[in-house]
């Protein structure tokens, strides 16, 4: 039996033990977590608030969950979905509204009407408009070969650009716009009840402000929006990944300790570019304080500190790094064919690099890893030296960026190998 949700919140935080990762409660059961409210955990989960004429959803999840969405909230109360936030516009939290909308047409009943944030509307377009390459950065991120990026979406029927209000059957939820993690986001409060919606501003892990293959992230706005949560005095913080946070005391400290880990990264960032040094060397000098690196919901799971600097230097800076050579380069092949040359062929070159990589050098290693692949880019020697040592850098990371990448980098050359994998094509239908 899956145990309780409230209590094993209380039991990792008095342990102080981090999650075993951001999907730990993606397939328990739904539970009741507070009077009137319903937690559907999921990849990114759904909460149903009940009321007198109905229920309110408070984002939705992702379509290939959708009909255990409506199964388990239906379950619980078979009263009518009258409205659905959108915390913002990924598609974890917008995929789960199809049977919703499809039992209000067959009832002949009103669907729900979705509030959102207007730039959601401008995300979906964009999505539409770059439909292959999320298609390509989300197989790559989360190791998923099938998924194929959906191009249209549940739009919503009311936006608003600062503060809404939803009042319907004795509820009182209020939605404020925060930029951080989106520019679209909106954090809910429950008033009566001291229950907030952080939504994806709190994630029980290390905050995904730098996300190397997405767009632009608000760290400073961020760090703004955590320090305002925090002022509430929830009794109850229940956000769209992770676990639940019982208590003033604990919520208050998890936003405020949040907001410190951003700002001091900001804070960091901010004085490197000020003193002259580059992108690189700016990573390799700030360094989250260890009060903050020890704590169990700021590990580095699925984001990472030095990715967060890199996106707050793109907020503050150019994307020029630093390197002349790189202002109007040659392609990556002409430079990895010319060092090559230098050094004695593309073997040469990846025989280091596996050297480097046992030594624990995986850094250094993947650079000339790197190079000889692209110097050799048929040479079966040369990427069976290239797939082991990024399955080496991938297996050293924490973070599901990192092993995404360094994995599909493997992969690369596994292909090279083997050939392609064919059960790898795209599916026919989108998956969210």
């Amino acid at each position: 039996m899956t145990p309780s949700i409230l209590k094993l919140a209380d039991e990792m935080w008095a342990a102080r033990r981090e999650p075993a990762s951001l999907m730990e409660l993606t397939m328990a059961d739904a539970e009741e977590v507070a009077g009137g409210v319903l937690m559907v955990p999921g990849f990114g989960h759904a909460f149903a608030l009940r009321h007198e004429h109905g229920l309110l959803l408070f984002d939705t999840g992702v379509e290939m969950l959708a009909g255990k969405l409506h199964e388990q909230v239906t379950a619980w109360d078979s009263g009518p979905v009258t409205h659905a936030v959108y915390s913002h516009g990924h598609v974890d939290h917008v995929g789960g509204l199809g049977p919703f909308d499809a039992a209000a047409d067959a009832r002949g009943v009103p669907r729900p009407q979705v509030i959102a944030h207007d730039n959601v509307l401008a995300r979906f377009r964009r999505y539409a408009d770059t439909q292959g390459y999320n298609t390509i950065i989300n197989r790559r991120q989360f190791r998923v070969p099938h998924l194929v990026w959906p191009a249209e979406f549940r739009e919503p029927d009311v936006t608003f650009s600062d503060a809404h209000t939803i009042e319907t059957g004795g509820l009182r939820l209020e939605l404020t716009h925060h930029r951080g993690e989106t520019d679209d986001h909106v954090v809910g409060w429950l008033p009566r009840q001291r229950i907030l919606f952080p939504g994806d501003l709190f994630l029980g892990v290390s905050p995904n402000a730098g996300n190397p293959q997405k767009v632009q992230r608000y760290p400073v706005d961020w760090a703004a929006a955590l320090h305002w949560m925090a002022s509430l005095d929830a009794e109850l913080m229940l956000g769209s990944h992770g676990i639940p946070v019982a208590g003033a005391d604990r919520v208050r400290e998890a936003l405020e300790n949040t907001a410190r880990y951003l700002e001091t990264l900001i804070d960091q960032t901010l004085a490197c570019l000020n003193d002259g040094a580059t992108p690189v060397e700016t990573l390799h000098r700030v360094r989250v304080p260890d009060d903050l690196a020890a704590l169990h919901y700021l590990q580095p799971l699925y984001d990472e500190p030095e990715f967060i600097v890199r996106n707050v230097w793109r907020q503050f800076a150019g994307w020029y790094d630093g390197n002349p050579a790189h202002l109007k380069p040659a392609t990556d092949a002409a430079l990895a064919t010319e060092l090559a040359a230098l050094s004695g062929g593309a073997q040469v070159l990846a025989d280091r690099a596996l050297e480097l990589s046992r030594a624990g050098e995986h850094r250094l290693a993947c650079h000339l890893a790197q190079l000889a692949g692209d110097a050799a880019p048929q040479d079966r020697a040369v990427h069976t030296a290239r797939a082991e040592v990024y399955a080496l850098r991938a297996a050293h990371e924490r973070s599901t960026m990192s092993t995404g990448i360094f994995s599909w980098a493997e992969t690369e050359s596994r292909n090279v190998l083997t050939g392609p994998d064919e059960s790898a094509e795209p599916a026919t239908r989108p998956a969210s």
